[in-house]
């Protein structure tokens, strides 16, 4: 019977791979891949919801084979890079648009705005928050069931292999703490005490992960917000890395109880798995402060963007974009450009630099 599911199981994999019109190659380390975060990794979540976050118009997308698909950049974000370094032939899909037996290949929830908080991004309009994601995972898997026939120890073995990519914390920053005019939360907490609300609510989301199958797991820490565009634009601080400090002290609290709880995980409290941190504030940091060294020329304004480092309005649709999208770290006011993207992707997947305690490599390996 075991034998049967596996062929049964193979079948609908190289059907999956013969519809996408590309030849499986010999090079795939992980049967599947599933993506929660916010804009940084999503890949059309949002197009057609009632958002301000949305990137499916041009010039987004004009360095992306497909265009405008939904992504926040001009080309690859960091999860399509990983893909492919992966070995999966074709870009792990947005979940809005894919059912059926594509899924077994894993599933992209990511969304523009998303939080870890459900009220993070509101400001902006719709999308779907991390508890909301987390959900859609759980009817993801009520529906790969029915390839395994109802066995679910089959499932979660299969599940076991997989990798699984969470990225959030960004927006609650962003689009929350540091957003007094729409939130109260600055006010209501400390940022010690919020980064302990966070923590308390993402411990959760990440376990509820686990409950459903996630057995290797990848975290990213929050990038250095106080330095993108969007925030220079803002910000007439005197000091030497003219970044907004306040934010990025406040994100550090946040990044360092992140690593704690990788290690508590680790440490036995969930058997079986094993979780990673991808430190993106100090790989973001790196590339902001020895960009020439990687053939960065622009480390502090938008390729495409409106005003003080082309980050006070972020990109218009139609807008031209800057000639030479490989000399800039941004794209616009708040994203980095694919080849930041496929840079940080590269680092962390087959060095130490970056990733604690394994690298992404050696965590598909396992």
């Amino acid at each position: 019977m075991k034998r049967i599911m596996e062929l049964l199981l193979l079948v609908i994999l190289c059907l999956t791979a013969r519809a996408s019109s590309q030849i499986q190659p010999q090079g795939l380390q992980v049967p599947c891949f599933f993506i929660f975060g916010d804009s940084l990794v999503d890949n059309g979540n949002n197009n057609r919801i009632l958002t301000l976050a949305r990137a499916n118009y041009r010039p987004y997308g004009v360095d992306f084979p497909q265009g405008a698909t939904g992504r926040f950049t001009n080309g690859r974000t960091y999860v399509d890079a990983l893909a492919q370094l992966l070995g999966f032939p074709n870009y792990i899909p947005p979940y809005a648009r894919t059912r059926g037996p594509a899924l077994l290949r894993g599933v992209n929830y990511a969304s523009g705005a998303a939080g870890i908080l459900d009220q993070t991004g509101t400001n902006l309009g719709d999308h779907t928050s991390m508890n909301q994601q987390v959900a859609a995972f759980g009817e993801t898997v009520l529906q790969m069931r029915r390839y395994f026939r109802g066995d679910n120890n089959a499932l979660n073995n299969y599940l076991s292999k997989c990798i699984f990519y969470s990225g959030m914390g960004s927006n609650d920053y962003l689009n929350n703490y540091f957003m007094p005019t729409f939130y109260s939360t600055s006010s209501d907490y400390t940022t010690k005490a919020f980064a302990a609300l966070l923590l308390q609510e993402y411990t959760r989301q990440l376990m509820q992960l686990y409950s459903l199958g996630a057995r290797k797991v990848i975290v990213a820490s929050v990038g250095p917000i106080g330095c993108i565009p969007y925030q220079l634009a803002r910000f007439s601080g005197n000091n030497s890395t003219r970044c907004n400090e306040n934010i990025n002290k406040a994100i550090v609290l946040f990044n360092s109880g992140l690593r704690k709880l990788v290690d508590q995980f680790n440490g036995g409290q969930l058997p079986g798995s094993k979780f990673i941190l991808v430190d993106s504030y100090r790989s973001s940091n790196d590339l902001y402060m020895n960009g020439t060294n990687n053939g960065f020329e622009v480390m502090d304004k938008g390729c495409c963007g409106v005003g003080r480092n082309n980050g006070q309005i972020t990109c218009l649709p139609l807008q031209q974009p800057c000639a030479d999208r490989q000399k800039y770290i941004f794209w616009d006011a708040f994203h980095p450009t694919e080849k930041a993207n496929i840079f940080l992707a590269k680092a962390t997947y087959t060095s130490q630099s970056y990733t604690y305690p394994i690298n992404i490599q050696q965590l598909a390996n396992l």
